[in-house]
C-alpha cells in the first residue's frame, strides 16, 4: 500500500494534468497540444469495478462506428463484434461486468458466404488469414476505447473470454462453428470511483528503435529494471513487491509470471483448441503444416503459458 508521502511525492515531482487526470512524467512528454491527444494520454482500464449502468444508445451506436474506421487490410473488415448488454451474460462471456460488453471476434463468415453466393471459392485458412483478422479485429478494439473515452466512457480490454471452458463462447453467443475466433472483449462502463492516477508506460530503449532494432546493452538493462522499481513512475501491477524482492521484476517472473507458467512443450487450452478440434483450426484459419510453424515460433517467442490458469475473477486484472 502506497504511504501518503509516497503518494504526495508522486503527485508533486512526476506528474501532469490532463484531462482532469493525472499522468506520470516521462521527461521528453509536453503538454498535449490537441484534445484528440489529450484524450489518447488520458486512456486507462478499470479493472472490474464498474457501476450498474448501462451505456447510452447514442453513446454505443457513436463507439462502434468510430470503431469501424480502424485501418483494416483490403477494407476486408475481417472481424465481427458482438454486442452484449445483459449482465450476467457478461460475466458468463469475460468474468467481468459494465454498461455492456463488446466481443471482438476475427471472422471470415462474412465474407465467405458473399463468395460462395456468387460462385467463388474462398476458404481462408492460412496462418495470414488468421494474424490479418486477429490484427483487424484488435485495431478496432482499440478505436472504439479512444472514441469511449472521448465520450466519458471508460474500458478495459480483457482476455477474459480465453479463461474457463472457451467452448462456452460458441454456446453462449452462437458463433459459426468455422472461421470465426474471439480475439478480446472490450468491457465499457463508469467507474466505481476515480483513479487518482494513471499507470505509467515504459519508453525509450528497449521499447523504441530508431532505424534498426537495437539490442540492449547492460547499463540500459539495469536502467529498465530500476525503472520499474521507481514507484513514481507507476510502471508495476503491484505496489507491495518491496518487502519479499529486491526488485519489482523478480515480483513480476517470480509470483505474477510464475503462478501462470507451464513448461513450454505443455499445450494451452487455446492452443489445444486450434489443433485438436478441426472446426476450430478452420476458424483460426490453420492446416496442419503452417500449424506447426505457428506453434514452435511461439513457443519461442512465449515459453510460459499464453492463458492464465486463474478461473474468472473479476476482482483481478
Amino acid at each position: 500500500m502506497n504511504h501518503p508521502a509516497t503518494r504526495r511525492t508522486f503527485f508533486q515531482r512526476s506528474a501532469l494534468v490532463t484531462g482532469g487526470f493525472l499522468l506520470p512524467n516521462e521527461g521528453a512528454q509536453s503538454a498535449p497540444p490537441n484534445e484528440t491527444i489529450k484524450t489518447i494520454r488520458s486512456l486507462r482500464s478499470i479493472h472490474g469495478n464498474f457501476l450498474d449502468k448501462p451505456i447510452p444508445e447514442q453513446a454505443l451506436e457513436t463507439i462502434l462506428q468510430s470503431s469501424l474506421r480502424a485501418a483494416n487490410a483490403s477494407n476486408n473488415q475481417s472481424y465481427s463484434i458482438i454486442v452484449v448488454k445483459n449482465r450476467p451474460m457478461m460475466k458468463s462471456v469475460c468474468g467481468y461486468q459494465g454498461g455492456c460488453v463488446l466481443v471482438y471476434c476475427a471472422d471470415y463468415t462474412r465474407l465467405k458466404v458473399c463468395a460462395e453466393t456468387m460462385g467463388y471459392s474462398y476458404d481462408p485458412k492460412t496462418i495470414v488469414d488468421f494474424v490479418t483478422a486477429s490484427t483487424n479485429a484488435t485495431l478496432a478494439a482499440q478505436t472504439a476505447v479512444i472514441a469511449a473515452r472521448s465520450l466519458g466512457i471508460d474500458s478495459l480490454l480483457t482476455n477474459g473470454i480465453h479463461r474457463g471452458d472457451m467452448d462456452r463462447l460458441w454456446k453462449l453467443l452462437d458463433l459459426p462453428p468455422t472461421h470465426c475466433f474471439p480475439v478480446i472483449a472490450l468491457v465499457l462502463g463508469y467507474p466505481t470511483q476515480e483513479p487518482d492516477h494513471l499507470k505509467g508506460r515504459l519508453d525509450g530503449p528497449g521499447v523504441i528503435h530508431s532505424e534498426k532494432y537495437h539490442a540492449l546493452t547492460k547499463d540500459e538493462v539495469g536502467e529498465i529494471i530500476l525503472k520499474y522499481d521507481d514507484k513514481n513512475r507507476r510502471l508495476a501491477l503491484n505496489d507491495d513487491w518491496g518487502g519479499k524482492y529486491k526488485h519489482y521484476l523478480d515480483w513480476f517472473f517470480g509470483d505474477w509470471m510464475g503462478l501462470r507458467s507451464k513448461p513450454a512443450d505443455q499445450e494451452t487450452q487455446m492452443l489445444r483448441l486450434f489443433e485438436a478440434q478441426p472446426l476450430r483450426r478452420a476458424a483460426a484459419g490453420l492446416t496442419d503444416t503452417p500449424w506447426r510453424t505457428l506453434q514452435r515460433a511461439v513457443s519461442a517467442l512465449v515459453p510460459t503459458q499464453m492463458l492464465p490458469r486463474r478461473q474468472l475473477d473479476p476482482g483481478r486484472p
